[in-house]
């Protein structure tokens, strides 16, 4: 690769200038040529167009080049990354996910559950067409996948495409960013073994730099996950992704969930109009403060260390949605788990897991 172009499918997302961000500051590794944003909305998608170049100039990158389209082929011809993050239905589709499982007492949320799957079923159909369209342009291309449920839209394109997909969520990194904050430490010093389905999954074996966590540090990290009760995390000696809330504390959880003024969704779209009416602002060429209220942010390390390591052939160990292929004895082969991967030029290598906790 003489250098590297990115194309970003759903670049109206207000995600999308941390993603610039990232490359920004990986310059020095990542040679990025072109970064083509790609959105049906025309209007945010003008919005992000502006935004990214603005944002670029202030990093001293004003050299990349920013091109924007609607057209979906036009953004992937030639591209070596591929970055999807689209929400099919918009935010308007997100809050009846939310909405419609509450009236049948079921947890309303837009990865889990009924709202979850109805995400997914209205999702999969365009992230194939997409997976096709790469198959066809840019077949040794990666896709990078942020579209939730990461790992039901993982799955469905390693089993129904030939793309090449790494399945991200940056609730995997969480036990490195909670050991950072309640013990003080480097977040690259931190590794564990992880293990389960997207959403719903446990990190043990905790290590700092190769020494494992005391029991009163793996409870200083248990308990900033905040949402997941602290005795129950002792007894089971797992940190589990604050999603788990769910399915430990359902009863709690619907309660909050049925008493908000506002479910999540509705939020995000009114912080979202304030962001957007930053970006709009062509004064405006960092990142609004308005984005750090969005929440979900994270995606952009994990993304550019991915690129990093196919790139610069650099063994990186990373959280990663894959086929099980045998790493997970118990759960099926071609059933797709969010576990611990070595990625290298050469792809992405699960580690397969020869210890599980009886508590998962």
């Amino acid at each position: 690769m003489s250098g590297i172009k990115l194309a970003i499918i759903g670049a109206g997302s207000s995600y999308t200038p941390e993603l610039i961000e990232g490359i920004a500051k990986a310059r020095d590794r990542l040679p990025v040529r072109k970064i083509s944003l790609m959105d049906i909305d025309e209007a945010k998608l003008k919005v992000m167009e502006g935004f990214c170049k603005r944002y670029l100039s202030y990093l001293g990158c004003d050299y990349i080049q920013v091109e924007a389209t609607t057209e979906r082929k036009e953004a992937i011809e030639g591209a070596d990354f591929i970055d999807i993050q689209i929400r099919v239905g918009g935010n308007k589709a997100r809050i009846s996910d939310e909405k419609i499982p509450l009236k049948y007492g079921l947890i309303g949320q837009e990865t889990s559950g009924a709202g979850g799957f109805m995400k997914a079923l209205r999702t999969i159909p365009i992230m194939l067409e997409i997976a096709k369209d790469v198959q066809a342009c840019s077949p040794e291309a990666w896709i990078i996948n942020y579209t939730n449920p990461s790992g039901l839209i993982t799955e469905a394109i390693t089993k129904y495409s030939k793309a090449k997909i790494a399945g991200f969520c940056s609730i995997g990194i969480l036990p490195q960013v909670w050991a950072q904050d309640v013990l003080g430490v480097n977040p690259e010093e931190v590794k564990y073994d992880y293990i389960g389905l997207n959403h719903l999954n446990f990190a043990y074996n905790i290590k700092i730099n190769g020494r494992p966590v005391s029991e009163e540090e793996f409870m200083a990290i248990g308990k900033a996950v905040g949402v997941v009760d602290s005795e129950l995390i002792g007894a089971l000696k797992l940190i589990p992704a604050p999603y788990l809330q769910y399915y430990y504390h359902t009863g709690n959880t619907l309660k909050k969930l049925r008493e908000a003024p506002l479910t999540r969704g509705e939020v995000v779209q009114n912080l979202e109009k304030e962001v957007f009416a930053a970006y709009s602002d062509e004064q405006q060429c960092t990142k609004p403060e308005a984005l750090a209220k969005r929440g979900g942010g994270g995606y952009s390390e994990v993304a550019i260390g991915f690129i990093n390591a196919v790139y610069n052939d650099q063994d990186q160990w990373m959280i990663i949605n894959v086929p099980n292929k045998g790493a997970v004895k118990f759960l099926p082969d071609d059933a797709v788990v969010e576990i611990g991967c070595l990625v290298n030029k050469t792809g992405i290598h699960p580690l397969h897991i020869e210890e599980v906790p009886s508590s998962v």
